[in-house]
């Protein structure tokens, strides 16, 4: 094994000055496994087969096949986001099962996979994308939902799952544009445009771009935001290609928490034994202060990716990625409508507000290589992989508390009015400023392993060391944290036919305990160990067709308990979660006039070491026990299509105390397509068809988003 491995090594020791200036990797092109999977394309970055079946997907980074890949990847791509004009991560997430999608406070995407709520697990090209904020999907080719801890590929964090956006990428053996314009029936509308000029006949410039204004139900919420994405990709020669990459995005728009939970009468607030549900009646009431309430984020993100075939054995590539990000949130927000703060008089038909001041600066740079050598030693097929990732994080937030003139306190109770009346505020104080800096190494091995033509194993670790160095300014404290950890992944597949494998497959993940923000530390996290993730899965992948899947699995996720310190005296108690489940998914095509992306999940997540109220266990919050979804496309002509769409959730706990409860909903949403030409096609999508009154994300007991009342959309697409 040494002998085997001293190339590679050496070959990656050659390169290092490269990745230094290179860094983190983004999935490589996607190639057909079999025939029929061929793309007709010559695409200098990345490839996408036609429909909703998306081939190999960045979950092992070795341009793997999703049938040989161990593990449960959701994907959704160009053509569905299209297809059902999604228009955000929070609506791509209704469609998946196993996930759903977080309130995030009205100002940012939040996300909880298998039981695990996170506001940073989320990539672009493989590559982190934690900031806090709201990503578009203008510049996407295919979005991928990884089930389970991912720590050995994608590092820290990720316990539950993260959500990897592709983007587009320059294709050279041809010129196109395609130019969208459309509106809803709020008033809310969008215009993107995408254009690919070949340069010569190894090089090609992609730029997309956007530009929308927001409107919805709520009262007085609008807003604006921008992007463009203008990128370049050539080869170099027969051996090396370099993409460059540039994007801005500025984001300006109203923030809405949405409504409390019901009213009751003092003394009778929600609980386990008899929970409340969200205040219905409100639909369209803003609770907080137009003008006030708003977010805004200005982004700036370069990449560069360099890729080297040393022979056909052994190729190397790297990604640098610098980010820089300036983001204000603002809000006044609903805290309490039972009024049981101890410092206020609970008041009949009234409401208690809260709010704050918050703004980060943050600074990314990440680097990342990988070293792929493919062969065979004796009877065993290899895919052996040696990567690593460095980079810093470096981030300045504050945070200034609401003060109400007419309470003296930031807190103030007001009637429950419409609209809703906020009395005179300010922001007075700093109650948090501190500066962070991460910096972070990691070093992986993964060895794909074929064993004849039915076996394949997949083992892989990760280490990672994390040094946070924390200034709390408002406090007067310097604290730092170092966290070293293994984190290791394996996987068994047998394949009684080419089509179909069955695995089993174990996966570890870590997330240190200063959150996944890393902006910020106490006297007591910086005690606490990295918080652990293991999960267990078996399942089985079916490909029926050449266009059509089938996935299965059975899965069970634990959080481990760790020791949490409540005082200086030493005093702690236990946190721990399992969250069991079954998923289910049947994506691609069932006719050439049919496409179906239908899904099941059923979980149970249970808080560990958690009291009982009458007998009943804490169930983990934003956790949806049943989740289907269903959408299809049908293709009446040539010219004329129809879709379908239906979603299901069934009732799940606001947060981890059960004393709130959002109801089930199902949604249905309808779409038609006209192609006028060539060149032009016209869509009409549909949402909430039977004016369904729902509640589709939460942040917390107070914060219950709602639902749209039935809506349409109407796109106009111009190719040329």
């Amino acid at each position: 094994m040494i002998n085997v491995l001293h190339r590679p090594l050496r070959a990656l020791a050659s390169v290092s000055l490269i990745a230094i200036a290179a860094g983190p990797v983004h999935a490589s092109a996607q190639e057909a496994w079999d025939e029929g999977f061929a793309d007709d394309q010559e695409i200098i970055v990345t490839g996408e087969k036609e429909g909703y079946v998306a081939i190999s997907s960045a979950g092992l980074k070795t341009n793997t096949p999703l049938i040989d890949t161990p593990q449960t990847v959701s994907v959704v791509t160009r053509e569905q986001l299209d297809d059902q004009a999604l228009q955000d991560i929070g609506d791509i997430l209704r469609y998946t099962p196993g996930a759903s999608i977080g309130q995030g406070e009205g100002n940012r995407d939040q996300i909880t996979i298998r039981g695990q709520n996170s506001t940073a697990d989320f990539f672009v090209d493989g590559i982190r994308d934690d900031v806090q904020y709201f990503r578009p999907l203008y510049n996407i080719e295919r979005v991928e939902i990884h089930k389970g801890p991912n720590a050995m590929i994608f590092g820290r964090g990720g316990g539950g799952g993260i959500v990897n956006r592709v983007t587009k990428s320059p294709i050279a053996d041809r010129q196109f544009g395609e130019t969208t314009a459309s509106v809803d029936s709020f008033g809310a509308y969008y215009l993107s445009g995408d254009l690919n000029l070949p340069i010569g006949d190894t090089a090609a410039f992609r730029i997309n771009g956007l530009y929308e204004e927001f409107k919805n139900h709520r009262d007085f919420y609008d807003g604006r935001r921008f992007a463009v994405n203008p990128t370049f990709g050539t080869e170099l020669d027969d051996d090396s290609r370099i993409l460059l990459s540039y994007e801005y995005v500025d984001d300006d728009r109203g923030v809405d928490r949405g409504n409390p939970a019901e009213l009751r009468a003092a003394g009778n607030g929600c609980s386990l034994a008899d929970p409340c549900g969200p205040l219905i009646g409100y639909r369209d009431i803003l609770f907080g202060q137009p003008g006030t309430n708003l977010t805004t984020l200005q982004a700036h993100i370069v990449k560069l990716r360099v890729e080297h075939d040393f022979s056909d054995e052994l190729s190397f590539s790297a990604t640098a990625q610098y980010g820089d990000y300036d983001k204000l949130y603002r809000n006044v927000y609903p805290v309490d409508a039972r009024s049981n703060d101890i410092r206020l008089t609970p008041v009949a038909n009234s409401v208690t507000l809260d709010g704050y001041d918050d703004t980060t600066d943050r600074e990314n740079f990440i680097t990342q290589g990988n070293l792929l050598w493919t062969g065979d030693t004796g009877a065993l097929g290899h895919s052996l992989l040696f990567g690593y990732e460095i980079g810093q994080q470096q981030s300045a937030n504050a945070r200034r508390d609401i003060l109400f003139t007419a309470s003296n306190d930031d807190l103030v109770v007001v009637p429950l009015t419409d609209p809703i009346v906020v009395p005179a505020f300010s922001f007075p104080a700093f109650n948090r400023s501190t500066v962070s800096d991460l910096k972070f190494l990691s070093l992986y091995v993964q060895d794909q392993i074929s064993i004849g033509d039915h076996f394949d194993l997949i083992g892989g670790v990760r280490f990672d060391r994390f040094d946070l160095d924390v200034n709390d300014i408002q406090s007067g404290l310097l604290l730092s944290r170092t966290d070293e950890k293994f984190s290791p992944r394996f996987g068994a597949i047998y394949k009684p036919q080419k089509n179909i494998s069955i695995y089993a497959s174990y996966a570890k993940s870590f997330l240190p305990r200063s959150g996944d923000q890393f902006l910020t530390l106490n006297p007591t996290a910086v005690n606490l160990a990295p918080e652990t993730f293991v999960n267990y899965e078996i399942g089985v992948k079916w490909d029926l067709t050449s266009g059509l899947s089938l996935t299965t699995a059975l899965f069970r996720l634990d959080r481990d308990d760790q020791a949490i310190l409540l005082d200086n005296q030493g005093n702690s108690t236990l946190s721990g979660a399992r969250t069991e489940g079954l998923e289910f998914q049947l994506v691609g095509k069932l006719t050439d006039a049919w496409q179906i992306n239908a899904g099941y999940s059923y979980l149970d997540g249970q808080q560990r070491n958690a009291g009982t109220v009458g007998g009943q266990d804490l169930r983990l919050f934003q956790v949806p026990e049943h989740m289907i979804s269903l959408w299809t496309k049908y293709d009446v002509t040539e010219k004329f299509s129809g879709g379908i769409g239906v979603t299901h959730q069934s009732s799940q706990f606001a947060t981890n105390d059960n004393s709130v409860r959002i109801p089930a909903y199902t949604r249905v949403d309808a779409a038609l397509y006209y192609d006028v030409s060539e060149k032009v096609q016209v869509q009409l999508n549909v949402e909430n068809l039977f004016d369904e009154t729902y509640f589709p994300s939460v942040h917390n007991n107070d914060n219950i988003s709602t639902g749209e009342p039935l809506n349409a959309r109407l796109t106009v697409k111009f190719g040329f």
